[in-house]
């Protein structure tokens, strides 16, 4: 009777241990499923992915979004199509968190989020701004610009909205009627440090030429250069931010992000619908990557904005404002996505 009562509880105990097994490994498996759906885990690439179809979208329009700056509203310009705001990304694998404006209001009450940087980031500005105006339609707004900084405020919350147009992030300073870029010094830019949530992004007034480019002479340290490649000079200044950054931002008090390169494409008029290849790699892209890299505080985080970008020549403003325009997009359009992505960053 001994042996045989032992035996049962053996058997017993080790059904038991099993079970509890299975349930904890259900569990975990739950779990995981649960994480991946979100695309947190870390197994999911949520820069991975394709542009779908999706009618629900787009999330905002002119008559929701009143204050969208003219050339941007490609609608209001002559667009005949519309598919080209009804895109979503999709990564392989999981989904984006679905942008949720009245919980974005609410957790950034009493918040300063800023984007710095050039018109790319003024299109990803006001599509944010947008975004968040449609979540409280009825509460009151202001939008302001001093000198380079445009502001949104929704009164309600006191959540403040800005941008810093600063294409080149470095320093510029005119000396004796020559302006003079000094590739090695950020030196006069406080009020970014007063931020809660930065986000920086550079790139299309680094290759300008001739009458277009913004200096006249480039100085690092005591060497004055008449002349520079244009991506190498690009790396330089990217590289001075990250040290910049490194030495001045407080992560505890602010988060940081980087958007990268948005693409340009040759011969977007008439482009309908996304392309099956995003073509090569964007240089511009890669040194940013770089750069990133030899930060010694690894709290900056990347919108990797630039391949699903590549696919969408057709988002551009094209002939739908005063000139042909394949650097900048519509909207809504493309930039709503970078901001959905954003928005996944910031509340994973």
């Amino acid at each position: 009777m001994v042996c045989y009562s032992i035996s049962v509880i053996a058997i017993v105990s080790t059904f038991l241990a099993i079970y509890s097994l299975s349930l904890f490994l259900n569990s975990k498996a739950k779990n995981f499923n649960e994480v991946s759906l979100i695309g947190t885990n870390k197994g999911c690439d949520i820069y991975k992915g394709s542009w779908v179809l999706d009618e629900s979208y787009s999330l905002y329009n002119t008559s929701t979004c009143p204050f969208i700056e003219r050339s941007f509203d490609c609608q209001k310009n002559g667009r005949p199509d519309k598919d080209y705001y009804k895109y979503r990304w999709q990564p392989f694998g999981c989904n984006l968190l679905r942008f949720n404006g009245t919980e974005m209001l609410s957790k950034y009450k009493g918040k300063r989020i800023m984007f710095v940087g050039d018109s790319l980031g003024q299109n990803q500005w006001l599509s944010l701004a947008c975004m968040l105006h449609v979540a409280a339609p009825q509460a009151n707004y202001s939008l302001d610009r001093i000198g380079k900084i445009y502001t949104f405020n929704i009164l309600e919350y006191n959540i403040w909205l800005l941008f810093h147009g600063n294409p080149l992030i470095v320093d510029i300073v005119t000396k004796k009627g020559s302006r003079v870029l000094h590739i090695d010094s950020i030196s006069f830019y406080n009020v970014w440090k007063e931020m809660d949530v930065l986000v920086f992004n550079t790139w299309h007034w680094w290759d300008r030429t001739g009458q277009k480019q913004t200096w006249n002479v480039i100085q690092e340290g005591n060497i004055t250069y008449r002349d520079m490649d244009r991506l190498e000079l690009y790396t330089k200044g990217i590289n001075t931010w990250a040290k910049w950054a490194d030495s001045n931002l407080n992560y505890t008090k602010t988060r940081v992000f980087f958007q990268g390169v948005s693409p340009d494409h040759e011969g977007c008029e008439g482009k309908i619908g996304p392309a099956k290849s995003p073509g090569i790699i964007h240089p511009g892209e890669i040194e940013l990557e770089k750069a990133l890299k030899t930060m010694s505080k690894s709290f900056v985080r990347l919108i990797n904005i630039t391949r699903l970008s590549q696919y969408r020549s057709d988002g551009h403003q094209s002939v739908y404002n005063n000139i042909l325009d394949c650097v900048h997009w519509c909207l809504p359009g493309v930039p709503d996505a970078w901001n959905q992505i954003f928005y996944h960053l910031l509340n994973s």
